[in-house]
């Protein structure tokens, strides 16, 4: 029994010292514990195999059992307790981050001031925004990094999904290590170790009907980066009710599209352009499809560029006009949208 004890320290040593997180530590532990069962399921009793690993199979059993119990109750706990921490009132949310440039943050934005359409009062506009992004997912992640890096002063994002190591092939603001942790959480420490000159507001739960009206009202801008329609058309209809612009992109396996929704101006809303959920077979998620890698990070990044034109004034957004992007075949092309006079939501 020594020898097995031995080798669980060992092993989850080892898994410290590469940075495993305690997740994978506790499966590399558990996969030890379950080949020591087979062998001795396997071998005659008094084989020396067994006589050195317990001699019976019974308390291995039990240890891996007891570790599944404590396992399951501490993810649980832990959870609860992350859903209360950041589960704010939306009336609690924090000021934008505002005031004068640093010497530090006048260096770091030097390119965004001397582009003659942002300039110092775009970048200062920029200080002085505070956008939300739904979904810390593949959408988010590079528009996330994009908005802090470019110096919005107050970001918030909510997700309510943890770090999978499925996810590290295109949401690439979270890392190896960082599996197992929640995706807000891990978001946020990516964007304040790129730019701690960011308020950044982690709201680790699922976007619900009772607080999408009042949180997304405390913002300037939404990015909406979801996998689902039932979040999208909610997003759409509180963007639609606060007069908050909405920039809302989707993609599936090589295509993708993007459009900014501001019915207060004019524009039509997400469900003018789809009134009605596709049939499954017409939106594969990323599981059944598959998606390219870089394909979130195009699609986030134009997020982010669109999220800084309009805070900025810059240019011409893509109000009114949905564009579609095929990396397949390296076309983009572009279909114009109108507000439909009997949409539920803006019409």
């Amino acid at each position: 029994m020594i020898i097995v004890l031995s080798l669980v320290a060992a092993l989850w040593a080892i898994g410290w010292a590469n940075g495993a997180s305690r997740n994978m530590r506790a499966i590399m532990v558990a996969a030890l514990l379950i080949v020591i069962i087979i062998v001795h399921l396997m071998l005659p009793f008094g084989h020396p195999l067994r006589k050195n690993t317990g001699q019976e199979a019974a308390p291995w059993i039990f240890i891996i059992v007891i570790g599944f119990v404590i396992w399951g109750y501490s993810t649980v706990l832990s959870r609860v307790r992350s859903r209360a921490k950041v589960a704010l009132e939306p009336s609690a949310k924090q000021p934008a981050y505002s005031g004068l440039f640093s010497e530090t943050e006048l260096d770091r934005y030097a390119r965004h001031i001397v582009l003659r359409e942002i300039g110092g009062a775009g970048q200062k506009a920029l200080k002085e925004a505070s956008v939300l992004v739904v979904g810390a997912g593949g959408l988010g992640a590079s528009a996330l990094q994009y908005l802090a890096a470019a110096g919005v002063g107050n970001i918030g994002v909510i997700d309510d999904d943890v770090v999978e190591n499925s996810n590290l092939q295109r949401q690439v603001i979270h890392t190896y290590a960082g599996i197992g942790m929640a995706k807000v959480q891990s978001a946020a420490e990516a964007m304040a170790a790129l730019n701690p000159n960011i308020n950044v507001l982690p709201y680790q739960r699922r976007l619900s009907p009772e607080i999408a009206p009042d949180l997304i009202a405390d913002y300037d801008l939404v990015l909406d980066g979801t996998d689902n329609f039932d979040t999208r058309y909610l997003v759409n209809a509180a963007c639609t009710k606060a007069g908050v612009p909405l920039i809302s992109a989707a993609l599936t396996q090589w295509e993708g599209q993007i459009s900014l929704y501001d019915p207060a101006n004019g524009t039509p809303c997400y469900q003018c352009i789809f009134p009605e959920i596709p049939d499954s077979f017409l939106s594969l998620s990323c599981v059944e499809g598959g998606v390219l890698g870089p394909l979130p990070g195009v699609l986030g990044a134009m997020m982010a560029v669109e999220a800084v034109k309009a805070l900025t004034g810059a240019g011409e957004g893509l109000c009114g006009r949905l564009l579609i992007y095929d990396a397949l075949y390296a076309e983009t092309r572009t279909i114009l949208a109108k507000p439909r006079a009997d949409c539920p939501i803006c019409g």
